[in-house]
Order: structure tokens, then sequence, then C-alpha cells
């Protein structure tokens, strides 16, 4: 099994979903991140999603922001969205039903229907509250593992 994590940067929100499940899951499931926009492309995630994730004993600094191709629909066998954003520019590139099947927004897991939003812009609370919800829906997502 190969999944995806897609936000807009590949910063914040992708790179800490990313932890989580490689957390949860066996070394057989490969799961990687992207982002829609190649504004951070080769750097690192936020310092905030590293000192957040660090706290939970995940370490992600081993991860670079990439950009979302659409040779994605390739490769990963699931690819999970942040937010609605993310969802309508992934499903943009897709060619074809199966490629659009693979997309889910994350939260959906939970039986919701919210975003997870995007913390940039605040503060550590922000990344917390982040935290929180992919970790419960990556507890989700593994489960099915």
């Amino acid at each position: 099994m190969k999944i995806l994590m897609v936000c807009l940067g590949n910063i914040c929100r992708s790179p800490l979903a990313e932890g989580i499940l490689k957390s949860k899951v066996s070394s057989e499931v490969e799961v990687d991140s992207a982002g829609t926009a190649g504004y951070h492309e080769g750097e690192l995630p936020d310092t905030r999603s590293i000192a957040v994730a660090k706290k939970y004993g995940i370490d992600i600094t081993n991860q670079r922001s990439r950009k979302f191709t659409v040779a994605d629909f390739d490769y990963f066998d699931l690819i999970y969205v942040m937010d609605d954003s993310n969802y309508h520019n992934v499903l943009s590139l897709a060619r074809n039903d199966e490629d659009a099947l693979k997309v889910k927004m994350i939260l959906s897991e939970l039986g919701s229907t919210a975003n997870v939003p995007d913390p940039y812009y605040g503060g550590t609370d922000g990344f917390e509250n982040v935290y929180a919800m992919l970790d419960d829906a990556c507890d989700v997502i593994s489960s099915k593992m």
C-alpha cells in the first residue's frame, strides 16, 4: 500500500500527516507527502511542524517539500488531501475516474466534511490542533492496514 498526504505547500499539514501515519503502520506501507504548490520545494517542514511532531516522538526532519504531479496518481493507491482547495487542485489533474477515486479528504476517515485548517499564519496552538486532528484520522487509516 502506498499513501500520499497532500496540502498546499507541503511544509505544515502533509508532513505531519506523513510522519504520524508512518509511526502507526508497518514499514511495508509507504507514506509520502506533497504540496499542490511548489512554493517550498526542497525545503524542510515548517519548524513548528517539526517541533510538534518531536513533542509526540516523531521525527520529520528527513522530509523535503515537493510538488504533487500527475505521476503521483500512477504510484500511489490513496491520496489524502487536507482541505477543499487541495481536493479541487488534485482532482483537476486527474486524468480519469480511476485517478479521481484515489483522492479523499483526510477527515472523511472520521466521518467529517471539515477541512484541516492551515496553521501556517497562526501560532503554536494551531499546530497542536492540526496534530490532534491528523492523529485521530491516522488512527482510523492505520486500523485499515
